[in-house]
């Protein structure tokens, strides 16, 4: 029996793509810091769809807390054959203004847990005939923000080091995909502290849903780089064309936080 495990999936898009791949019969292992959603929502998709739910409550935040997720799923002999590595969180102001333990656990959650759980669940995925590791990005991987620094750096990252690590694995059976969805309609705005541009992303902003559908569909294609909706993409398109010098500045208008 094998198991698509999902990190961030009480909430957001994370949730949401626990029900599309419950929805296509995988089996799940949810894990986030709420044990009383992720029981919740475990036993909803599984009295929903049929599919076995597993649920880990977990900070991978914490010092740690990957290899316990990892150690969890060994000594329970949970076979994966899809890691999503969705875990992750923003914040929105000046670099030198924002607290560093904060942007230091964004840092921590957004890439390194994400390199920790890659390497330490490689040879649970390789048992698998057709392996998939998925990785929530953003359209900010494609830009250098200001006000959003941190964040943008992350997923820039995030986004690097999928490609790369797919022209690894890819051979090897393992496919690597990263998705980067813009505004979605979730918590993230408010974690960030960005509540000022609640209006935008309500009037741009997809749904976690469509996100989520877009995602699976692409990462079980085997796309490398999966970008969810029109918009998203002529942007992304954009901003690969346009000198880096003016789309940073139209950003920094746009994220200034005022």
């Amino acid at each position: 029996m094998e198991y698509a495990l999902i990190t961030g999936a009480s909430k957001g898009i994370g949730k949401a793509i626990a029900y599309e791949l419950a929805s296509r019969g995988n089996n799940l292992i949810l894990a986030a810091r709420s044990e009383d959603l992720l029981a919740k929502i475990s036993a909803e998709i599984a009295r929903k769809y049929a599919v076995k739910v597993e649920h880990f409550a977990v900070d991978l935040i914490e010092p740690g807390a990957a290899k316990k997720l990892v150690d969890w799923c060994t000594e329970n002999n949970y076979q994966l054959n899809i890691l999503v590595n969705n875990a992750g969180f923003g914040l929105w102001g000046s670099f030198d203004k924002l607290p560093l333990e904060r942007q230091l656990a964004s840092m921590n959650l957004n890439m390194s847990a994400v390199v920790s759980l890659t390497h330490q669940f490689i040879p649970n995925l390789r048992k698998s005939k057709k392996a998939y590791i998925l990785n929530v990005a953003s359209v900010a991987a494609f830009l250098a923000i200001p006000s959003f620094s941190i964040y943008a750096a992350t997923k820039s990252f995030l986004l690097s080091f999928s490609r790369s690590l797919n022209l690894e694995l890819g051979r090897k059976g393992i496919v690597v995909s990263c998705v980067c969805p813009g505004s979605t309609e979730s918590e993230f705005l408010e974690t960030a502290g960005m509540n000022d541009l609640g209006k935008a992303a309500d009037t741009f902003g997809m749904s976690a849903e469509s996100v989520a559908e877009i995602a699976i569909r692409g990462m079980l294609k085997g796309k490398t780089e999966i970008i969810p909706g029109l918009i998203n993409k002529v942007a992304a398109g954009a901003l690969k064309l346009s000198p880096r010098a003016i789309s940073e500045r139209v950003a920094g208008k746009i994220y200034s936080k005022r």
